[in-house]
């Protein structure tokens, strides 16, 4: 189990290291190149999100009592996925801010602060997801905690009624 676990945190690692790489470059590219830059990014980032969900699913299956180490990794991988994610924002904002100012022939002093406010509420976005997310784990823990209990309380019931036939 931890070897499959192994190897998506190696699968992830390669893969944030493109995604940094290639988000460094979308600001630097023009045209027909950026917006397939920027495609393949977003596809990158897809893969991303599915292999921290495979290796979420992979943390379920390991013993509680080594599960906290891996948990704690999984908190990790999230933050960084969320500061990749908002880098990359920033960079398609700035992409965007180039069209525009291509298109309008606007100078863009005027979006600075519109731009600060963007950047306040995707920060305020980002926060609310962690909390939300968080608290999602904390349920999905809570559950297993709750199958756990019955699958015990199943057993010690089977254990009282043997007894009781016993007797």
């Amino acid at each position: 189990m931890s070897s499959d676990f192994e190897s998506y945190e190696q699968d992830f690692a390669v893969l944030t290291a493109e995604i940094t790489g290639r988000i460094g470059k979308v600001p630097k590219l023009v045209g027909d190149e950026k917006k397939q830059m920027v495609a393949n990014v977003e596809r990158q980032l897809e893969e991303a999100k599915e292999l921290l969900e495979q290796m979420e699913l992979e943390v379920r299956e390991i013993p509680p009592q080594s599960r906290g180490m891996y948990s704690s990794r999984m908190r990790s991988y999230k933050q960084e996925m969320g500061k990749l994610e908002a880098d990359f924002k920033r960079s398609r904002i700035a992409y965007s801010d180039e069209v525009r100012n291509e298109l309008l022939g606007d100078d863009g002093n005027s979006s600075e602060n519109q731009r600060a406010h963007l950047l306040d509420n995707t920060e305020r976005l980002e926060r609310s997801s962690r909390r939300l997310e968080a608290g999602y784990q904390i349920a999905v823990e809570t559950e297993q905690i709750g199958q756990e209990m019955l699958e015990n309380l199943s057993h010690d019931r089977e254990k009282i009624q043997r007894a009781r036939e016993r007797v």
